[in-house]
């Protein structure tokens, strides 16, 4: 696989996305997409990784809908602190990855901050299928 393959699996580019969800969606979190190494026996694989600092494992939700991958991140809201100061904003956040036919998510880990999703694309013969075909009546 080269590096020009990983635009073959998703969508990371804004161009399909309207305005509205390019500015609901802004820059954060910041993420990296990367290209893992091919293993013998096993299929091609990308990890999608985020930065969610600040966010627990409950407060993350990942999952597949409608040909997407969705990632959202929200917390509790606070309770009425007094500051003199507030610098450290915790927000809600959604990002959004078109994914291609036969690709699924394998794992997904937080680990200091990093939100990791390891995608793996299905080898073409296990994409498809014989459908068998009915007689009517």
């Amino acid at each position: 696989m080269t590096r020009l393959d990983g635009s073959l699996w998703i969508s990371v580019g804004t161009a399909q996305k309207s305005l509205a969800t390019k500015l609901a969606e802004g820059g954060y979190p910041p993420y990296n997409v990367e290209i893992l190494p091919a293993e013998a026996q096993r299929p091609e694989r990308l990890r999608i990784t985020l930065a969610v600092a600040g966010f627990s494992r409950e407060e993350l939700d990942v999952r597949i809908a409608d040909g997407a991958l969705h990632i959202r991140g929200e917390k509790p809201e606070e309770d009425s602190r007094d500051y003199l100061h507030r610098g450290l904003a915790s927000r809600r956040f959604k990002r959004t990855f078109a994914l291609v036919n036969g690709v699924e998510v394998r794992k997904a880990e937080l680990d200091n901050g990093l939100l990791a999703i390891e995608l793996e694309r299905l080898p073409q013969e296990t994409r498809a299928f014989k459908v068998g075909i009915k007689s009517a009546g």
